[in-house]
């Protein structure tokens, strides 16, 4: 099991303010989610695109979407992915951004990112950072949209908080972000009593979603600004839409 340490991030394709000297991997996430996200082998393993569809219950397409179409139809700005995610996801927001957008991806885990380099192509703006979602080395109000695509069940709910707040702290005034999580399933869902072992066994912050509604963790003036929420797949999943008051 892997243990918290110190990892010295690749420095190819980092933004020079955001270069740190080491980073530190989570304990929570090296002692819950090492077999999932934090070993090498782990990461070659999940990254596949069946697999991944297999574990969305066959929904990853429709989700992932599903969660780029509320980015806009203006791809032409600064756009923050929080989190690097398996599939291609990164790979199709980059496809709708127009020529003059940019994306950056962050994320703690170091192999996460040199995964998604070597995944990557494309010509247009592309940063992959080396930084914690919970206290993210950016400029205040310096993206027009952020994107978290089931990253929030994965955190526990102090650093939940955090990476909420940091992420409404980032974007600019007009700006928009999407969530997709899970969400407590209806139920009548027949998946319901198998996800809720899984989850329980392998995901324990998980199950908060299935607890509580998603505002529950949203910071002072990110509450009451949700413009879209819609389920999916009997209520098993979430999409909700926020944006952020213009000047």
């Amino acid at each position: 099991m892997y243990k918290s340490q110190q990892i010295q991030p690749e420095l190819d394709n980092l933004l020079p303010e955001t270069l740190p000297e080491s980073i530190e991997i989570p304990e929570y996430l090296s002692k819950t989610y090492w077999w999932a996200y934090v070993s090498p082998k782990a990461i070659k393993f999940f990254d596949r695109h069946f697999l991944v569809n297999l574990i969305l219950f066959g929904n990853f397409k429709r989700l992932r979407d599903a969660a780029i179409r509320r980015l806009g139809e203006d791809f032409s700005g600064k756009v923050l992915q929080i989190a690097s995610v398996y599939g291609n996801f990164t790979q199709r927001i980059l496809d709708c951004m127009s020529v003059d957008g940019e994306l950056d991806v962050v994320d703690v885990v170091p192999d996460q990112l040199s995964n998604l380099r070597r995944k990557v192509i494309t010509q247009k703006r592309f940063n992959a950072l080396v930084m914690d979602s919970s206290d993210l080395k950016l400029d205040s109000e310096s993206y027009d949209k952020a994107i978290l695509f089931f990253l929030l069940h994965e955190q526990p709910v102090e650093v939940r908080q955090k990476t909420l707040s940091e992420a409404w702290r980032v974007l600019r005034p007009g700006g928009r972000i999407v969530i997709v999580d899970y969400h407590k399933p209806s139920k009548l869902n027949p998946v319901r009593p198998l996800l809720w072992i899984v989850l329980k066994s392998l995901e324990p912050f998980a199950l908060d979603l299935w607890r509580q509604p998603l505002e529950s963790w949203l910071p002072k003036g990110m509450n009451g600004n949700c413009v879209h929420r819609r389920t999916f797949f009997g209520g098993i999943y979430q999409k909700m839409v926020f944006e952020k008051p213009g000047i």
